[in-house]
């Protein structure tokens, strides 16, 4: 079983992404850590010195290579399903899980660690936050749209990957 965990920046896919491996007796992956880890460098200065383009075929790369990885919980990238074939691959490879947040609770969750997020470069009001965050999530929405379980958020839950261990389960994912 390899269950993948997608959605927009902020909307907790490291955090319940970890807890649900641990519930399910899995591997937990962060593909942006495996990148890092693989480049020696933050997500931000991979943007920054090689660019875009550059970061999603590595990124595509690193996805295609957890692979090999049985009973794992794979994070991604919030823009992962939205490049070359991604999501297709995801769907053909495991279940693919959609954290869904409404903008307002992706907005409070990136405001706690802005340094980290390249996309948030130059916006500084709330209200440049807010729209920007709206509109990317609109973008992906299509993207996103296309993975088997969607968990609708509604506000800070700590129940999400208990939850979805029960949704999981009731798929016949074990």
């Amino acid at each position: 079983m390899r269950v993948f965990i997608i959605g927009f920046m902020g909307s907790g896919k490291s955090y319940s992404g970890k807890r649900l491996a641990a519930a399910l007796d899995c591997d937990f992956y962060d593909l942006d850590a495996l990148i890092e880890e693989r480049e020696e460098g933050s997500v931000a200065r991979i943007f920054e010195e090689k660019g875009e383009t550059y970061f999603r075929e590595l990124e595509r790369q690193t996805l295609h290579e957890t692979s090999n990885r049985e009973r794992a919980v794979i994070s991604c990238g919030g823009g992962t399903p939205c490049f070359f074939d991604n999501m297709d691959w995801m769907n053909a490879q495991g279940v693919t899980v959609w954290l869904d947040p409404p903008a307002e609770l992706v907005l409070r969750r990136l405001q706690r660690k802005p340094h980290k997020r390249p996309l948030l470069a130059g916006l500084e009001t709330d209200e440049q936050w807010l729209a920007f965050i709206a509109k990317k999530m609109e973008e992906r929405r299509p993207f996103y749209s296309r993975a088997q379980i969607v968990y609708r958020q509604e506000g800070e839950d700590a129940n999400a990957a208990e939850e979805l261990v029960n949704v999981l389960q009731s798929l016949g994912c074990e």
